[in-house]
């Protein structure tokens, strides 16, 4: 997207924060990143090198400094505090945007002094000791932050729970989905697929937080229908090897890419999406399938109703009979397929784009450095 620059709104100096990154909390920053300088503001982004490397920061032009935040708190914090601090002597910040828990409990702990947004991108989900460390992490962070946007409802809900002052909706655009660059007869063509044999993708980060092993189960059931469909998933992880072996051990038609940088063309090759994650935000993989008007099953957790609105098929997480139920009604009833494939694109038309967002962002800074 091209960013029209501005000089109406606030356009002060300000310090993106973010941890480890591979999916859309990285490229949500990148945006905003961009959108902040087309609209005159001084920013500096502070994350991990890798992230830089993996979304292009420095070479869309955005100033970066490496900051390595460790993927659990504990006393190795104290280094990324050090460098957190280096990193903004001088700069007179108007005010820092931490994303993420990780990054809102390092700047947090710094004790800058500049007014502090956090956006909660993501939920705990870990039980017992972690869950307990992560509960901590979240009320050091509520109660630190001048103001909390969340991804989702729920993250705003629990961020006003767990003592949050000034909590709200934060918008997060869905980027733009490119063209395909293959026809739908050379996708199909690369899984060997022939005929009106379905073809079901998932695209997602290999974490059992996606709950991959019901769609390798669902697989293994699907066998039975005439044609079979093959399930596709792209993406890597440290559940590749789990799911591999499941889907062997059960003969599943159920295929790991790895990570693809084609998405646009798999969805082109596609019959329906899959998402059967326990818990969501605003996911990627799920504006991408509306985006493109692929009928799309998924879980009803966190920000995901919402988003997709009646635009998908909505099902209960952890839920194989319900998965199973869903993807087998809408093979079998065509019109009903074509009827979400319509409404996607129509409920993606709603979501707010990369100029709104960056609007929307800068309105809360002059919030927080005006009080």
């Amino acid at each position: 997207m091209t960013f029209v620059s501005s000089d109406d709104g606030w356009s002060g100096s300000v310090v993106l924060v973010l941890g480890s990154a591979t999916g859309g909390t990285g490229g949500h920053v990148l945006s905003l990143a961009r959108g902040l300088v087309a609209a005159g503001c001084r920013v500096l982004v502070c994350g991990p090198a890798a992230n830089d490397e993996h979304y292009g920061f420095t070479t869309a032009g955005v100033e970066y400094s490496p900051l390595e935040i460790p993927a659990d708190p504990g006393p190795q914090d104290s280094g990324a505090i050090r460098a957190l601090r280096r990193a903004i002597a001088g700069r007179d910040a108007d005010v820092i945007h931490a994303h993420g828990l990780r990054a809102a409990f390092v700047v947090s702990l710094a004790r800058t002094g500049v007014p502090l947004v956090v956006t909660w991108h993501n939920a705990v989900l870990a039980k017992g000791l972690r869950g307990q460390a992560g509960a901590l992490v979240e009320r050091i962070v509520a109660r630190n932050a001048d103001l909390t946007l969340g991804a989702s409802e729920d993250l705003v809900e629990r961020a006003v729970l767990m003592g949050a002052k000034n909590a709200r909706l934060g918008p997060v655009a869905a980027p733009e989905l490119r063209s395909p660059k293959r026809t739908r007869q050379a996708v199909r063509a690369e899984f060997r697929i022939k005929g009106n044999t379905p073809l079901i993708l998932s695209v997602g980060r290999l974490h059992p937080q996606k709950h991959y092993d019901l769609l390798v189960d669902a697989a293994a059931r699907w066998r039975d229908l005439d044609p079979s469909p093959v399930v596709v998933v792209a993406g890597s992880g440290p559940s590749y090897m789990p799911l591999a072996q499941r889907a062997s051990r059960e003969h599943a038609p159920f295929h790991l890419l790895g990570h693809r940088g084609d998405v646009p063309d798999l969805l082109l090759g596609a019959d329906l999406a899959v998402v059967t994650s326990d818990w969501e935000a605003r996911q990627l993989f799920a504006q991408e399938a509306l985006r493109a008007g692929v009928p799309l099953v998924t879980t009803a957790v966190g920000g995901l109703p919402g988003l997709v609105g009646d635009a998908a098929v909505l099902i209960p997480p952890k839920d194989l009979d319900a998965l199973d139920r869903a993807v087998r009604d809408l093979l079998n009833d065509p019109q009903r397929r074509a009827d979400l494939a319509a409404r996607g694109p129509v409920q993606a038309a709603t979501w707010p784009d990369e100029q709104a967002v960056v609007t929307a962002v800068r309105v809360a800074y002059a919030e927080v450095t005006a009080s």
